[in-house]
Formats: C-alpha cells, structure tokens, sequence
C-alpha cells in the first residue's frame, strides 16, 4: 500500500480505517505456487499459497509428510493452521520430514492434492 520509500511512514501512521473487497484474480498462464516463509525449519513449517486463480480463498491446507526410510508420502494427512493471510503454518514437537505433499481446499470445498511439492530440506 505504501509507495516505494515511504513503507516507514505507513507502519508509523497508527490505526487506519479501512474498507474493502475482494475480488477474483486471474493469473493467466500462472498455476498455484508455494513459497516457503523465512524461518521455517525442521519443527516449524510455513509457506504462502499463491495464485488460486479465482478458485476462492484458501479455506484449509493440509500436509503429508514422508517416511524417512524411503520417501514415500505417510498417507496421513496433518491439518495445518493459518497464520494469516494465505499463509499456513504446522508447529511440531519433532522434526517434520520431506518431501511434503500438499492439499488446498478452498471455500467452495474444492481440492487440490499436490504430491512432494515442497522437496525434503
């Protein structure tokens, strides 16, 4: 929202009011996309779901892990938690193990299982 060189201003400038509305984006020729966030590690996992092309908001994100032994997805399927935005997050006691497959369902209850998207490290 800021224009460039001035994002200081905007975070400084207190409580804004603010009104909007969502709109469906179009993305032609873009397909969904994970973007791992910036201090993801072995027990904490967050990443950004971009460009639903129109499909809706994001309205759960769940994840599969794979098997140490060989890489072969768990078949077990972790609901993850959205921190905000369209980004989701998995907090875990112990190491989470890659490569991760993904399934987004939007709110229309539509579902897109992807498989080892997210590679292992």
């Amino acid at each position: 929202m800021a224009k460039d060189g001035q994002n200081d201003e905007l975070r400084h400038a207190g409580i804004i009011d603010m009104q909007f509305k969502r709109v469906s984006c179009q993305y032609p020729g873009l397909l969904v996309t994970f973007h791992v966030e910036q201090g993801s590690n072995p027990n904490y996992l967050a990443f950004l779901v971009e460009y639903e092309n129109g499909d809706g908001d994001v309205a759960q994100v769940d994840l599969m892990e794979s098997r140490s032994e060989n890489g072969e997805p768990t078949g077990v399927w972790r609901p993850m938690k959205e921190s905000w935005g369209s980004i989701w997050r998995l907090d875990t006691h112990r190491p989470l193990q890659g490569p991760f497959s993904l399934q987004v369902t939007n709110e229309s209850d539509k579902s897109l299982v992807v498989e080892q998207v997210i590679p292992a490290n």
